[in-house]
């Protein structure tokens, strides 16, 4: 299936990329490295620009009230947002139309290449170079798990411009199906809907879906991806004697996708796997899959604090009666402070109120009582000024 972007490539960008792309053999690059910058802007344009405007037109109040760390958080969560659901529309669209992808056998779908499946590896490309790039600016907020998960996903995602297992792009980047319900998630505490039954429900579909497209999707391609790749490993160089062409005679029937013409295979080269290759691949995908079931712990526990037992484990909030009193040298702070020296009378049954300033001193050990006020409703009003250890 040809490239379904819109959008012509840029002969001239093209051209610029070239060079980097024949150095770091991502031989495809140059036919989608339009998609890429496309991909990158648009989520900076989201992160930058589309967010912030998005927030304080719907939510003014309390997108104005966030600290920066909070409200960088609430920005890239709105860009995770956008993007997941984009990638997963075209990704299930591509595996649905792309008829070609589906007649691919090991081979092909370990060197082979298709336009569609390129478009897929460049949005995704794109999203990771901006994933880097804001982590690493915030290397402090988001911590190592994080960078490390953006340099993997970077690394395993460019490998199919060599073509290298182009065929399971869309295959892997469902592994985004997920995230919507993870964002969402994430604003219900936010918008003072914690515990509250949106987040219960999106809760329950976050769970299936982590655990649906993650761990049991992601861990079976995981497993098919590894064969396939082993299998190219083992058999070296296509030759015509290969045991996948059969018996060449009059009579003999080649698969399209096993012919070095074939448009699929037009960018295979040689057809082998180094080794270094493999062992990068396999690093990376193990570490992805690792830090998804990583997450899917820490995602129930996280989960679970919000509800109530017996499946929650929200502890219950302590009344203000039950709180234990506050005492100043056996006195409760609640009880009104006596009437200090020199203090005008004021009738019998007026109703006073006092309002006194109290400090904590320097050395931590006790209150000091700054200021007393004693203020009667019948108009009279005297001020004095005590100072007592």
């Amino acid at each position: 299936m040809h490239d379904p972007f819109p959008l012509p490539r840029s002969e001239a960008l093209a051209k610029y990329v070239e060079p980097i792309a024949d150095y770091l053999s991502l031989k495809t690059l140059p036919l989608h490295i339009h998609e890429v910058l496309f991909a990158f802007l648009l989520y900076s344009a989201t992160n930058v620009y589309i967010a912030p405007t998005f927030s304080r037109l719907f939510f003014p109040r309390i997108y104005s009230s966030l600290n920066a760390r909070t409200k960088l958080n609430w920005d890239v969560h709105i860009v995770s947002f956008v993007q997941s659901t984009l990638i997963c529309i075209l990704a299930l669209w591509v595996m649905w139309k792309d008829d070609e992808r589906r007649e691919m056998n090991w081979l092909a779908k370990v060197h082979g290449y298709t336009g569609a499946g390129g478009l897929i590896q460049a949005f995704a490309g794109g999203y990771f170079v901006w994933d880097l790039v804001i982590t690493l600016q915030n290397i402090g907020i988001f911590g190592l798990g994080m960078l490390a998960h953006a340099v993997s996903a970077l690394f395993v995602f460019s490998l199919g411009f060599r073509p290298f297992v182009n065929f399971y792009a869309p295959t892997f980047i469902l592994y985004e199906l997920s995230s919507p319900f993870l964002n969402i998630h994430w604003f219900c505490d936010k918008l003072n809907m914690t515990g509250s039954k949106v987040q219960l429900y999106n809760g329950i579909l976050l769970l299936l879906t982590f655990f649906s497209c993650r761990l049991m999707w992601g861990t079976y391609q995981s497993v098919r991806v590894f064969y396939d790749v082993y299998r190219a490993m083992t058999a070296g160089e296509l030759m015509l004697h290969d045991p996948e062409l059969g018996k060449l005679g009059n009579g003999t029937v080649v698969p399209d996708n096993l012919i070095p013409t074939s448009e699929i295979m037009e960018f295979a080269g040689d057809r082998t796997v180094p080794l270094w290759l493999a062992g990068c691949y396999l690093a990376s995908n193990i570490t992805l899959n690792g830090l998804n079931w990583f997450w899917f712990g820490k995602m129930i526990e996280t989960i679970r604090k919000r509800f109530d037992p017996p499946y929650g484990t929200r502890k219950p909030e302590v009344k203000e009666s039950e709180k234990e009193q506050v005492l100043v040298e056996g006195i409760d702070v609640d009880t009104p402070p006596p009437s200090m020296p020199g203090t005008p009378y004021v009738p019998a049954g007026a109703e006073t109120d006092y309002i006194g300033a109290v400090k904590l001193s320097a050395t931590g050990t006790h209150l000091e009582a700054e200021r007393l006020e004693v203020r009667s409703r019948t108009g009279k009003a005297a001020q004095h000024t005590a100072r007592a250890a």
